[in-house]
Formats: C-alpha cells, structure tokens, sequence
C-alpha cells in the first residue's frame, strides 16, 4: 500500500507541473529551485523519477505545438507509435521559452502588411484592384510561416494554426509505415518491388553523389546543348553541364506501374484527370501532353514550356505538376517513416548512417502561383489526387476555412462586362496576390495551413513570400524554410511580369541557403549534400508560361543549377499579332540602336523625344495613344511631358476610376492630344480607348496579342477617318522574340539585319 501511495502521489505532483517544469525535472531530475513552495523551513532536494504517463505527456505536448521537437527528444519521439490526448494539460511559458520556440520550431509569421499606395507605385508593387471587372480580393488574416513580433502575438498566432486533433497524424517523427504483413518498410513506392525501387528516378537524382570536379562544371556553366523534336513539345534544347545526362526519348505508350508512382496515384491519377479533361482518355492516362511533360518532369530535369495558357492547356499542365509534387512528396515521406519503423526496430547502441534522408527543414516543394484562385485549384487536385478510387474521402484539416479565404462569392461576381475569353479565363476566381499556405501531406491526410516548418508543400505567391523573406536588416523576417526545397514550381510565370518581378528574383536569392537555426532538425538523418550546402544543384526547377521573354530566359539560365540539365520548348510562332489587325493601317517600325541591354533604355527615350515626339507635336496630330511596356518608362515620360507643358492625360494601373474616366473623355473630346497607356493598365483592365488616331508603341507588346488588341480600337476612331490612321513602333536587336511574335519570325530577322532603319507593314494588303 505504500508503494501504491507514493506512486499516486508522485503521478499527482507530476500532473501538477507545467510544461516547462517537467521538462526541467526530466532533464536534472528535480524541480527548479524557482518554482520551490517556501514553506520556512529547508527541506532536502526531492529527487524524482518519472513515470512513462509523464514522458508521454511531455512528448504529446511537444509533438501538438507548432515548433518542430529539437534534437534531444528525437530518440524518445521515434519510439512512440501514437500519442495520447492531452488537450488538458496546461501550458504555462515564459517569455524566454517563447524566444526559444521562435527560433527553433518555426512558428507562425505576423508581417505588418500595412504599404502606402505612394510604396506600392514607387515600387510597382502589388496586383492593383481591378474594380468591377474582376471579383473583388478579400483581406485575410496572415498565414503560417515565420517569426512574430512579441510573445503575445506568437501564443495567439500558435493556437490559431494549431491542429491538437490531427497533429500527432502529420509528425513524421511519430509515424510508422507498415506494409500488408505488417513489418516496416521504407520502400518509397509504397509497395513495389526492389527491383523497381533500383530503377527509380526519385532514388537516381537524390542518392547521387556529386565530386567537387563535376560541381565545378555546374558552376561554369559550359553546357552541351542539342535539339530534338517532340510530337506533342515540338522543339527541345536539351542541354547539361555534366555528358552523362544527354537527351531522352519520349515514351509512345506509358504503362503507369512503370513510371515509379506511388501506390494510390496509379489508381487516383486516372480518374482524376479524366474528370478534369471532361472526356475519356485514350489511354486512360495521359494526354499527349501530359506524358511529354511528365517523361521530362519524372527525369528530374529543369524544365521550361512557354506554351501554357489559361484557354488551351493551363488545366492539363496544373494537374500534371501535381502528380510530380505528390508523387515526390509521398516518395520521401514513405521513406522517412519506413526508417523510423527500421530505427525503432533496431537494437539500442548500434549507429547506423544509412537513414539519411531528409534536408535541413521539412518542406520540399514550393508551388508559386500568382492568385488564390490558382492555389484553390491546386489543392483541390492534391485532395483529389490521395482519395481512392473508391469516393473515400480523406481528412483534410481546416479545409473549410480554406474554401472560405481562397473560394469566391458568387454574389461577388461583376456586372457583365465584354472581355476577351482569355482575361476572363486568366482572372477567374479569387484574384488577390497576397498569400501563403503550408500542406502537410499523409497517406491518409492533408493539414491545410500547416506551420512552415511542418510542412511538405508550400503554396504561395512572390508578394506572399517576400513579406516573409523580407529585407536585409528586418528583424521580422525568416527564410530557412526554404532550405531545403527540393521541387521549385513556378506556373504562369509570365503574370508576374505584370505584377512585381523583383519579388520573383529576390525569392530566388533566397532558396537553398543555410538555415540559421537548427528547427530541430536531426543530423544524423540529414543528406550529405544538405549539410555540405549543396541543395541548389539537386533542386528541380519547372517554368510555366504564355511566352518566351529575356527575363523568364535569365532566371532559368542564371538561378537553376540542376546537375541533371535542362530542357527548354523553343517552338517558333506559327501565326503573327499583325495578321490580326482587321485595320487597315499602316505600321511603321523604327529601329534604334543601342551598345548594350541596359543602354536601351536610355537610347529609346532619347530616340523618342528627339526623332519621334517632334513629328506628333502639331496639333493636326492630336488623339495620339502612346502605348508604354514598363512603368518605369510611363514615370520618365510622364515627368518629360509635365515639363515641357505638352497637352496630354496618362493612365496607369493605380489611377483611381475617375481619374480614368476623366482621362478617356478627355482624350476621345480631343481635349487633350497625348494619352500615355501602361501595359499593365490594359492587362489589369482591357479598356477600349476610342478615338485613337495615331498609336506610338514605345516598346513592343510582352503580350504578342495586345499588339492587334490595340490596333484594332483605331476602328472605333470614327467613320471616314481611317484614311489618317498612323502606327508607329520602335524596336531594337534586343526585341527579337518580340519583334518576331508581331511580324513572324523571317520578317524580323530581315529587318534585324538589313541595313534600312524604317520598314513599313499596310495591314489588309500583308498577311
């Protein structure tokens, strides 16, 4: 009876103590002299033991916060199969544990998002509201993924983004994976045979073992390139730093058990692309496109298509990216959890350093997006894509407040307003740019709104994650998230041309670096070329967009470094923008010369004011539109136009509805004679001007189709007056892929190389 008692009293006194006080009893084996009763009189130091009740409370507690458990406990974390409910148990931290849970289990992130309109223009910042022709953005509450500002707010953050029901479901340190007779496997096909698993291209690209010379001709860059034709891509330009990775041949007929999936997707990946491509496949499968991308994707090469667009293939391009995330993610999580069903099974003192399989931090794949409507889809195919075939709904976490912040209202939906079918499909949806949401992916769930350092995918955009990364001397600001980002998935690449493209680059700057706090990561699983600081080069890159441009095209030469190559679609344009003009007008383009990329800049606008603005300053000259690319430009022109007292209005993508209004009324009374456009006006809003006589494109169109769309508004000039109709456009060698987009790929290059700096294209009398 006394043993009984004193047992009851010991498992009292521990219940009793906060979390933070068992731990320090655990780690010295009595309480901390702070928390001692004062009763007046000096006892002896109690010494305790702990029962397993009380280890398994502490690990429950740390397994159900936000953070990732630190090193110390990971031995004690493997050799649980399940952790007991303990939403009871009293947390009581001090302003030192909650620094420390900052700094090492990753927390939640709260940026003050507060920019003036002045910052957002002077940085061309984010997406501007589109009014009533898209469905209005929603303010939504931050995301999870980094550091706070005061204690406070990190508690209040952490129990927002805390699942206590399903988060011992998502720990990889506390799950076990057991095939059907019921012992561990770390087979990361889920099943198949060992003999497939040898011929595995996720076991190829990340067990290879690179030596300082073949990392030294990644970093120089001197590529082998060679072209081969597709039937479905056309033109590829395969080219590797390293020779034992040439070209590949596309797969006629894919048999699903050979393309290394893990087990579900053979079975899900069917079913869920045949409802999205609404008819019945041939194969069952894949598209003709699908299998191209996928034979290239599965090779873990770096890709680039330039073809993809919200009308024709932007579906069938999201769900196949997918199947290779997931496909990735399920792999490396199967063998995570079949080594800790090895480990766990091992006899004690043995150190064994071949369970090295995992990076620094958790997540391994960042899927950036430009709208929530596009991460809306995402998910959906994620969910999709783990339920059986047999309409077995897995447990997704927080999924109604996700259908709730990244969903639509339809009640919200514009008035109708004629647009072409292409905005409508590009601004579908939930249309605000500023979001980040984790994925915590098992066989059995999803957890949606995942902690950044919990999770296994990332989906965000550029103006999402750059509120995370921050800037150099923010205290506010963590980035060690993306340590160890294996799959980086950047789809509609070329929309952020038209938001901020500093976001993208200096989210690029920041992938693959060195975390600065351990997140409690476990070293001794850790992969070599991790801890070595070489991620970069076993990181997989794939660019989705609507066209070819120098920008995309220096990010994918300059921020990939996959050892295993690239492949790039170099399709030339099959039809040109000019054909499409139904005016007939005539298009003088004039070329200006210039030493370098940077010194056109400087070259146009001198080009502009001294050969061109000088022929439109007569008033016989007036509604003249001048169509200006970069805002950068529109500023300089603007301020030009402000000081030489010219009569004009301008239009951008932040001048307010009446500011509009006024402009265009002006501009169609002949009031005023200039009318200076930014591209991204006409993306954002897709006005018709009326009354434009005479058009100037200061630079050619990102978009080879706004170059017709704009041509084609001098129709609405008025009867009678097309006769005086004028276009003018200036071009330079570094327009190429957009000078052959308008006029078609022989004609630009005549007019590159010929010596003549005028040529003159009558649209109705050319194709």
């Amino acid at each position: 009876m006394g043993k009984r008692r004193a047992r009851q009293q010991r498992q009292q006194l521990i219940s009793s103590l906060s979390k933070k006080q068992k731990k320090h009893l655990k780690d010295f084996g009595e309480e901390h002299p702070f928390y001692d009763r004062d009763s007046g009189k000096d006892k002896p130091t109690q010494i305790c033991e702990l029962s397993d009740n009380s280890e398994l409370s502490s690990s429950e507690s740390d397994v159900e916060s936000d953070s990732e458990p630190v090193s110390v406990y990971h031995k004690l974390l493997a050799t649980l199969k399940t952790a007991p409910d303990s939403d009871n148990e009293e947390e009581e931290e001090s302003d030192d544990e909650s620094v420390k849970d900052d700094t090492e289990g990753g927390s939640d992130v709260v940026v003050d998002e507060a920019e003036t309109d002045d910052e957002e223009n002077d940085n061309i910042g984010p997406v501007p509201e589109t009014g009533n022709e898209a469905p209005p953005q929603k303010n939504t509450q931050e995301e999870s993924g980094g550091l706070t500002a005061s204690s406070d707010q990190k508690t209040e953050v952490a129990e927002e983004f805390t699942d206590m029901q399903h988060e011992a479901e998502f720990s990889l340190e506390t799950n076990f994976i057991e095939d059907e007779s019921g012992h561990a496997s770390a087979d990361p096909e889920g099943g198949h045979s060992s003999i497939q698993v040898v011929k595995d291209p996720f076991k190829y690209h990340l067990d290879e073992e690179l030596e300082e010379k073949e990392i030294d001709k990644v970093l120089a860059r001197s590529k082998i390139t060679s072209q081969v034709k597709w039937p479905a891509l056309g033109q590829l330009v395969f080219s590797s730093t390293l020779e034992k990775y040439g070209t590949i041949k596309p797969e006629k007929e894919i048999d699903l058990k050979q393309l290394h999936l893990h087990k579900p997707l053979v079975s899900t990946w069917p079913k869920v692309n045949s409802l999205s491509m609404q008819t019945k496949l041939k194969d069952q499968s894949f598209t003709p496109l699908q299998r191209e991308l996928f034979c290239i994707m599965n090779s873990y090469r770096d890709l680039f298509y330039p073809e993809r667009t919200a009308l024709k293939n932007g579906e069938e391009i999201r769900h196949i990216y997918c199947l290779h995330a997931l496909n990735h993610i399920l792999k490396a999580n199967a063998q995570v959890l079949g080594n800790n069903a090895k480990r766990r099974d091992q006899k004690p003192g043995i150190d064994d350093d071949g369970f090295r399989d995992q990076g620094l931090t958790r997540p391994k794949v960042l899927i950036v997006v430009p709208f929530r409507e596009s991460a809306l889809r995402v998910v959906h195919i994620l969910i999709g894509l783990l339920e059986s075939a047999s309409q077995k709904k897995i447990d997704v976490s927080n999924k109604k407040r996700f259908k709730g912040e990244f969903g639509s209202d339809p009640e919200e939906k514009p008035p109708n307003l004629k647009r072409p079918e292409d905005y409508e499909a590009v601004f579908a949806g939930n249309i605000d740019d500023h979001f980040r949401i984790g994925v915590a992916v098992l066989q059995k769930g999803m957890r949606l709104y995942a902690p950044f350092y919990s999770s296994d995918i990332i989906i965000a955009s550029p103006l999402g994650l750059r509120t995370v990364i921050g800037a150099e001397g923010e205290k506010n600001r963590d980035f060690d998230f993306l340590s160890s980002i294996e799959i980086l998935i950047i789809d509609e690449v070329d929309i952020y041309l038209m938001q901020n493209w500093e976001h993208v680059l200096h989210l690029l700057s920041h992938l693959n670096l060195l975390p600065l706090e351990s997140h409690g990561v476990d070293f001794s699983r850790v992969r070599m070329f991790s801890l070595n600081n070489q991620t970069k080069y076993y990181r997989q890159t794939l660019l989705f967009g609507a066209l070819q441009d120098p920008q995309i095209n220096s990010i994918f030469n300059k921020h990939c470094y996959n050892y295993r190559g690239q492949v790039a679609v170099r399709n030339a344009p099959l039809t040109c923008s000019i054909s499409h003009v139904v005016v007939q007008l005539p298009h003088v383009f004039r070329k200006l010369e210039a030493e370098n990329s940077i010194s056109v800049i400087d070259a146009r606008f001198h080009f502009f004011i001294d050969k061109v603005l000088p022929e439109y300053r007569d008033a016989i000259m007036s509604h003249t539109l001048i169509y200006v690319p970069s805002y950068f430009d529109y500023v300089r022109l603007r301020n030009y136009f402000k000081k030489e007292e010219l009569n004009f209005t301008h239009v951008c993508e932040y001048t307010s509805k009446s500011g509009i209004s006024r402009a265009r009324h002006f501009f169609l009374k002949g009031s005023k004679q200039f009318l200076i456009l930014t591209e991204r006006f006409h993306f954002y809003k897709r006005y018709s001007i009326r009354g434009i006589r005479n058009l100037i494109f200061y630079e050619l169109p990102t978009y080879p189709h706004f170059y017709s769309e704009v041509c084609n508004m001098m129709k609405l000039a008025g009867s009678g007056e097309e006769s005086t109709l004028t276009c003018t456009v200036l071009y330079s060698k570094y327009d190429a892929q957009r000078l052959a987009a308008v006029v078609g790929v022989e004609r630009a290059a005549q007019m590159l190389q010929s010596s003549k700096n005028v040529h003159l294209f009558v649209t109705g009398d050319t194709e």
